[in-house]
Parts: structure tokens; sequence; C-alpha cells
């Protein structure tokens, strides 16, 4: 059975199509990449709406929708990182997703990536062609916040301050409130989260900060580089944490992930945006 085939029916952990309403997303078993991405602390398969269309066919995007939030709204959240990033192995391996891949996170996801890359090296299974880390902080960085424990005042502040909220957004404030409980559980798996030394994983990495993201400064981010035998490059972007979620700092994010995928000979060539600085 073919990766399409096994992904013909809507998975729990990665619910097609994902392409807007009036495009077919690309076969996975057809297109030459397969990008699978890991969404930030309460998000959802949303916040890579319209990643489609804007990498085109050569590279299949397939958004990971984690337990607690979607169609999975009935399903308990895991609140420990390794757990979880054994299930999403367990999940790429049922659905043939760990060939000509690559693996992008934000926030949470990212180390979400990191660990699922190296659960699957631990099993044999084939590398990531890229693993693409954004607002994140290096893995041996976590571990020095605590707000999950927050009152609920409390953790609605820091998603305003970080950028998540809108005060004037009475429809999103409403949404956030409901999804508090998987928020605060994806926020315990990464404060409680421990890393351990190992040997660092040889995949390529690219890994992207934002000028105005207190919890993971360019600092922080650079901090990716000895996780990685592999070429490391690190994109510096303006906006806050939640520079994912639109405006012009998602449009180069996009427009160099498209680069990033050229290099893998996946995708035509596409134009860099010239306002993001990069360091090797």
């Amino acid at each position: 059975m073919s990766p399409a085939d096994l992904l013909s029916e809507r998975s729990a952990w990665f619910p097609r199509p994902v392409a807007a309403p009036a495009a077919e997303p690309p076969d996975p078993a057809a297109a030459p990449l397969r990008l699978v991405c890991f969404p930030y602390a309460g998000g959802t398969v949303s916040a890579f709406r319209g990643w489609q269309e804007r990498l085109g066919d050569e590279v299949a995007v397939i958004p990971v929708q984690l337990p607690g939030r979607g169609l999975r709204l009935r399903e308990r959240p895991y609140d420990t990182m390794e757990p979880l990033a054994e299930a999403v192995a367990d999940a790429l391996d049922e659905h043939r997703l760990t060939h000509d891949y690559a693996l992008f996170g934000h926030s949470m996801g990212a180390l979400l990536a990191y660990e699922v890359a190296c659960v699957l090296r631990r099993r044999g299974a084939p590398r990531p062609r890229h693993l693409f880390v954004s607002g994140s902080r290096a893995p041996h960085l976590y571990g020095d916040r605590a707000d999950h424990t927050l009152s609920d005042t409390a953790l609605r502040e820091v998603v305003r301050d970080l950028g998540g909220l809108d005060d004037a957004d009475t429809l999103g404030a409403a949404y956030f409130d409901r999804r508090l409980p998987v928020l605060r559980a994806d926020l315990r798996a990464c404060e409680r989260y421990d890393w351990h030394p190992r040997p660092p994983l040889d995949c390529p990495t690219t890994a992207f900060s934002a000028a105005a993201d207190p919890i993971a400064t360019p600092e922080m981010v650079e901090a990716w580089r000895p996780h990685t035998t592999g070429s490391f490059l690190r994109r510096h972007l303006p906006g806050n944490h939640f520079f994912l979620n639109g405006g012009p700092s998602r449009d180069r994010l996009l427009a160099h992930l498209g680069t990033e995928l050229d290099a893998l000979g996946t995708t035509p060539h596409r134009k860099a945006t010239r306002e993001a600085t990069w360091t090797f």
C-alpha cells in the first residue's frame, strides 16, 4: 500500500486535505518530498494553512494534528515530550512517511521535531533530509520556565505579550480560553523536558529567529548549531514569537523555506526575499 493509499482516509495524526478548498493537495506518494510540520504549543494544523499553495506541488505539506485539538478534541493531550515523540514516530512509520521527508517545527513544534528525528534515528529509519526549527531555543536550554503553572489570567497575558493574542479580538480570546487545557499540557511537556547528552543529528538544519522574541532570542536559536554535524544556517526575521501566524515575516519564512527546498533539488527555483539576515 502506498503513502497515498494510507493517507486517502483521514488520519488522526495527518488530517487531509491540507490545501485550500479550491486546491487539491499533491499526492504524498508522487511528491519528491514530504514536509512534516509541527505546530507551537496549543496550536493546530491551521497554523500551516496556505503553505501547500506557497510551496508548490513538488512538496507534500503534511501538518501533524496532536491529540486534544481538531478532530482529536476528545483525546487527552500529552504532557510529556518523550512519549509524544514516540507516538508521532509510530504514526510516521505506520503511514510510511519516513523516506524523502523533512521536518519543520515552530516553538514547541521545533523541540518535538528534534525529538522525533532522534527517535527515528534510534529505530534505524532514514534521516530527515532537512530539519527546520523556528522560534525555539536549543533543546538543552529548555526547562527554565513554569508558565504552565500560571493562573488563566497570567497565562493569557504571557501569550498576549508574545504576540499571540490581540486585545481587540474578542472571538480569538474566547477561542484561546477554550484551548487553555491543551496549552497547559503542551507547556508542561516543554517545561518539564530534560535534555540528556546524545550524539548530534547529521541532517542539515536551518533555524529561524525573530527580532522581538524574548523566549527564543537569536543567541538561544544559534545554540542549535552543535545539535547537528550537518550544515547549519540561521535566518533572522523581523516580528515577535508568533511571526509564523501572518504578515511579512510569515511570507519571508515561506520564501526561505522554498529556497532551502530548492537546495534539496525538489522544487523549481524561487527567489528568496532579501529582508532577512542569516549566519552560517
